[in-house]
């Protein structure tokens, strides 16, 4: 039988962290909704699971580890698209949202909508589908924002941008 892993046996999942609730690190231990389930279907398979923490400053190109051999799978809050599937084979999806904004409202309680937005700069992830949508509406102005920040950190240090967030 040929073995299907890099490694036999073995299933080298990459994940970008940390990305809460799917990817996060407590206590030393990684976990989240994306590890979890990923732990859960070696499991099933009957292969042990390599955990590989993908660092790039680009979220689209932790599809590149595909191609060169640096892992056997993703599993990363990850949404399909047309240009992902050229590259990637996906899974059913197991969890489907919507594109959101996240207002610190202690500080900026005056923002309810996207129009409140002029003139404020926004935290992006880059390379996540929010960053090409969040890209369009600032081309064409739809959204008025001053400026957009392009960061590969997740959540937790986006509320570290400048004031007006």
């Amino acid at each position: 039988m040929t073995e299907l892993t890099l490694e036999p046996g073995v299933l080298r999942v990459a994940s970008a962290f940390p990305d809460p609730p799917f990817e996060v690190t407590i206590e030393g231990k990684e976990t989240g909704f994306d590890v979890e389930l990923m732990r859960l279907i070696c499991e099933d398979l009957g292969l042990a699971r390599h955990q590989v923490e993908y660092a790039g400053d680009d979220f689209n190109e932790i599809f590149d580890g595909l191609s060169d051999g640096s892992y056997d799978a993703i599993i990363s809050g990850t949404t399909i698209t047309p240009e992902r599937e050229q590259v990637a084979l996906f899974s059913d999806p197991y969890l489907e949202f919507d594109q959101g904004l996240v207002v610190n409202v202690v500080r900026n309680p005056q923002i309810k909508t996207i129009d409140d937005l002029h003139g404020r700069v926004v935290g992006i992830q880059v390379g996540n589908t929010s960053d090409f949508v969040a890209r369009k509406l600032l081309a064409e102005d739809a959204i008025g924002v001053s400026n957009i920040i392009l960061t590969m950190e997740s959540s937790p240090h986006l509320t570290t941008c400048p004031p007006g967030i």
